[in-house]
């Protein structure tokens, strides 16, 4: 499998990061969705546990792979223990393994702030509602970033919260790399917004589609239990 895979995970992982935002917008009595949405109070998490469900495969060659993985974060960065994985050696080896420690590396830097949903990283456009109720906001990168979207937002119409967001990434992770689509949910916890699924196709030189899937199960956040996530066997 070429190692352009690598490369769309390593990114994707650091997706999976907090999305950020700093409200902007000025009040008004009938805001604008993109000001509801700018204007909440959006504090990135102090602390988080959680346990990751990550999935990768590629038709063409017939691979796939799955790991668990615990990850914890807080002011001494990003830590993760491997506890349980199946499947293909390469993936799980050259892609997951090499992936988070990618991620780790990037948390120590502060690359995730480059990812903040902000007018200093995006254009914004107003798209109204969609069919399944959501409000949209169309966003565009002001610059070509493997951690920037270029895509929709799809927010809650009652007090503007981001549920969902699709698109593709508007930098490729390599020369491997044509295309890569995501889609990504979001949920508050504590009263921080954090990821909880991802999932990506892309278009990769030789190897053709690839497909990657991770879940979230949050046993903490800001050090409020939430869950009591554990790994199923066979899962």
């Amino acid at each position: 499998m070429p190692r352009g895979l690598v490369g769309v995970v390593s990114g994707l992982l650091m997706l999976c990061a907090p999305l950020a935002q700093v409200g902007t917008a000025t009040p008004s009595a009938e805001p604008s969705a993109l000001a509801r949405f700018l204007a909440l109070d959006d504090p990135n998490p102090t602390q988080f546990r959680a346990l990751r469900h990550l999935e990768a495969s590629n038709s063409r060659f017939e691979k796939s792979a799955r790991m668990d993985v615990w990850t914890e974060g807080d002011a001494s960065g990003l830590r993760y223990t491997i506890v349980a994985e199946e499947g293909s050696e390469y993936i799980r080896t050259r892609v997951f393994r090499a992936s988070l420690e990618a991620e780790r590396a990037m948390w120590a830097s502060g690359a995730p702030d480059r990812a903040a949903l902000t007018r200093a990283n995006y254009l914004f456009e107003e798209l109204g509602v969609q069919p399944d109720g959501l409000t949209s906001l169309g966003v565009k990168p002001l610059r070509r970033d493997l951690l920037l979207v270029d895509g929709v937002l799809y927010l809650d119409p009652a007090d503007g919260d981001l549920v969902r967001m699709e698109g593709r990434l508007s930098k490729t992770p390599s020369f491997w790399t044509r295309q890569v689509k995501i889609v990504r949910w979001f949920k508050r916890f504590a009263g921080v917004r954090m990821p909880v699924a991802l999932e990506s196709v892309a278009l990769v030189r030789i190897a053709g589609s690839s497909t990657f899937r991770m879940t979230y199960e949050y046993e903490s956040v800001n050090n409020q239990r939430i869950g009591s996530p554990r790994v199923v066997v066979g899962q």
